[in-house]
């Protein structure tokens, strides 16, 4: 792959960042903001922080699965690791602009984050650059096998809008020194303006080529809804086995909807197989199939019966109770 575009306008005097604290690996953004735009600076000192998170989000999807388009796929995992990094802003005096830091813990799984990230980093920005001098797509392939992906594509073109560039670097811990086959002081990877159509047109691209899922997972119904009182109708689970998302919608048929009622009743989890949508971040179920309560043991059946029969029963004592009200009420008075 092609080295390091030279449109992108930042300063190449320094191979990276300092060194990061003595029990943390450190992640530094430096953005160059316009000189006399206050407005643009505002904006981008808002977008900074976010721009930050959503690449340490992406620094860690990488770490657990590799690059492409993971969409809600490994949330709460991802979400669990943010939690134990801090973020610190700065001001930078010395070349302008402003430069934030994140602090990781240089142990496991901190430090398999930060390498991720910047493996990934370097990958899109030889991508972004094969792109530039051949409009090929190629190279936003070969990156993806390093990590890169539409999570990390939309945080840099987040980081980038209202700025003339940015600058992110890696600094190992102190204490605990550089990963194996990593140099020390890992250079800075620089990204400009010119980048962010690149880096739009690869998170699409990322987007378009990722494949449904085939799946059969378990899950607990936390939402039913329909239109009509004998139709199909819309669900929503809390998966619990058997995919890489927390939640999934789908919708069911008048018969496996039923089933998701009586299921969600007894307190037991449903058993659904289906296609998990790509398009929608893998939150959506379809082809829904062979749905069924997961009965795990004799208890759990007896509940689902139990449950049914007194449904019923509740049902029949209501439809007794209306009758009798509306023989009284047209009773004539004597």
């Amino acid at each position: 792959m092609d080295g390091p575009d030279t449109k992108t306008q930042m300063p190449d005097t320094e191979v990276g960042d300092a060194e990061g604290a003595p029990e943390s690996d450190a992640v530094h953004w430096r953005r160059l903001i316009p000189d006399g735009n206050s407005a643009a600076a505002h904006r981008a000192r808002q977008k900074l922080a976010g721009a930050a998170r959503d690449m340490v989000r992406a620094g860690a999807l990488a770490a657990y699965a590799g690059g492409g388009f993971h969409g809600a796929r490994n949330e709460e995992r991802v979400a669990a690791l943010l939690e134990s990094v801090t973020f610190v802003e700065t001001t930078d005096q010395a070349r302008g602009g402003r430069r934030l830091t994140a602090l990781a813990p240089a142990g496991p799984p901190g430090r398999r984050v930060a390498a991720a990230l910047h493996r990934a980093l370097r990958a899109t920005r030889e991508a972004v650059t094969h792109y530039q001098r051949t409009a090929s797509m190629d190279g936003f392939g070969s990156a993806a096998e390093h990590g890169a992906s539409q999570e990390l594509t939309e945080a840099l073109c987040q980081l980038l809008r209202g700025t003339e560039g940015a600058r992110v670097s890696v600094a190992w811990s102190r204490a605990a020194g550089p990963p194996e086959g990593t140099v020390t002081r890992p250079p800075a990877v620089p990204f400009g303006p010119a980048d962010v159509v690149a880096l739009g047109r690869a998170g699409r691209w990322y987007v378009d080529r990722e494949p449904s899922v085939a799946v059969r997972l378990v899950g607990s119904v936390v939402r039913l809804r329909r239109a009509e009182p004998d139709g199909a109708g819309a669900v929503r689970m809390r998966v619990l086995a058997g995919a890489e998302v927390s939640q999934v919608r789908a919708r069911l048929p008048a018969t496996d909807y039923r089933t998701a009622v009586h299921a969600h009743l007894a307190g037991l989890p449903l058993s659904v197989a289906g296609t998990l949508e790509s398009r929608g971040g893998f939150r959506r179920l379809t082809g829904a199939r062979e749905v069924r309560p997961v009965l795990a043991g004799d208890e759990a059946r007896e509940r689902l019966v139990t449950t049914l029969r007194e449904g019923l029963a509740d049902f029949e004592g209501l439809v007794g109770a209306s009758g009798a009200s509306g023989a009284a009420a047209r009773r004539p008075p004597r």
